[in-house]
């Protein structure tokens, strides 16, 4: 569950330093360090000559949740793409996951060594197919899901795609994703306001979200039928409540 993991810190050290928060910054590298020697030890466990068993990867990603293990994993074919061991496609997939660069201000080194997979890179190269296999699994929307100039649209009556780092990991279903955006100053690409009120097209929940929780508009061919009947649904009561308004709240016997 979401609520046993240690949260990922995001920066350096010489930045945690900055914001006050090296506390936050020494546990989650601790964490990275177990993480990486767990999945040596997955690893360890499950290979049978150059084959990893199925399952390895999900094994460790239960214990330490998606965002951990691909930091780690990222950090490591980073750090060690020069082998010519790791697959084109695991090499762009690390690409896409910025690791901030931390080095020791005293003593220079690369803090990111730190938690540097040990485990022979062929087959490292075969636990990361497993894990973006385990993920791609979750079906979750991501940027090219959404239409191209979303950062200009006006979100209003729009289905927008909310970015799964603003969910706990517990939380990570496509349902959770898809939401009706309804009002609020954020709709607007020009407003100083950033609220946007939005109903979740998977249980109905209402809430205020910041225009930047988007990654944007979803293409409409890309929409699921489960959410097509949701707003079609919201959409009827919308007109609904409108009619209603319209008429100073009085109903028509």
């Amino acid at each position: 569950m979401e609520n046993d993991f240690i949260y990922l810190y995001p920066y350096s050290r010489n930045e945690s330093r900055r914001l006050k928060q090296l506390k936050e910054w020494k546990d989650s590298h601790k964490e990275n360090i177990i993480c990486k020697t767990s999945i040596e030890s997955a690893i360890l466990r499950d290979i049978d000559g150059l084959h990893l068993k199925d399952g390895c990867a999900e094994s460790v990603i239960a214990a330490y949740g998606y965002k951990r293990v691909s930091w780690v994993l990222a950090n490591t074919v980073k750090q060690q793409d020069w082998t010519g061991h790791f697959s084109e496609e695991s090499k762009e997939w690390a690409k896409r996951i910025f690791i901030p660069p931390d080095k020791d201000s005293v003593y220079n080194q690369n803090l990111n060594l730190d938690f540097v997979v040990d485990s022979h890179p062929a087959v490292l190269d075969s636990f990361v197919s497993q894990y973006r296999r385990a993920y791609q699994a979750l079906g979750l929307f991501d940027f090219t899901h959404c239409e191209l100039d979303s950062q200009y649209l006006n979100y209003e009556g729009k289905v927008l795609v909310l970015s799964k780092d603003i969910l706990r990991e517990r939380d990570w279903i496509p349902q959770n994703q898809l939401w009706l955006a309804t009002f609020g100053f954020g709709c607007s690409p020009d407003a100083s306001g950033r609220a946007v009120f939005a109903t979740c097209l998977g249980d109905g929940e209402k809430t205020r979200w910041n225009r930047s929780d988007f990654i944007g508009v979803l293409k409409e061919s890309l929409l699921p039928d489960w959410a097509s009947e949701k707003l079609a649904e919201l959409q009827k009561q919308q007109a609904m409540d409108s009619g209603t308004a319209g008429m100073g709240g009085l109903e028509m016997e």
